[in-house]
């Protein structure tokens, strides 16, 4: 029987090795690759403190596809993540190269500044106002 490609972690928790990020990341992002080869993932794993760090670059043409609309393919990508390091005992982070610091807290493709002080909000005209009610 092949093989899984999903790395085992029902029992890494009391195993002595840590678990196989790299593996899981390329799982994951692959499908959404034109050219899978192109997928370059670091993984930079402490087992003493038990966390990992996972770089991961592709061409970027294909941002659109991986990050996906509003950023739900990368954010449920980086929730899988945790959910693995997390039975495993671990703390992961993942780092998209190329992508700014924003992106990285709400895993949405870059975004314009409209230099606006950070609102993308409309103005709201006031509206008439009511006397109080006593």
């Amino acid at each position: 029987m092949p093989e899984s490609p999903v790395p085992d972690v029902t029992n890494t928790a009391s195993n002595t090795h840590p678990p196989d990020f790299e593996r899981l990341v390329r799982f994951l992002v692959t499908p959404f690759l034109e050219s899978p080869d192109a997928l370059k993932v670091d993984c930079e794993v402490r087992p003493s403190r038990q966390k990992a760090l996972i770089r991961i670059a592709f061409e970027g043409e294909e941002k659109g596809r991986v990050f996906g609309r509003g950023g739900r393919n990368i954010q449920a990508i980086r929730t899988v993540v945790e959910a693995f390091s997390q039975l495993a005992g671990y703390t992961a982070h993942l780092d998209v190269y190329g992508s700014s610091s924003a992106n990285h807290r709400d895993g949405g493709p870059p975004r314009e500044r409209d230099g606006g002080g950070g609102h993308s909000r409309p103005d709201r005209r006031p509206g008439p106002r009511r006397p109080p009610r006593h």
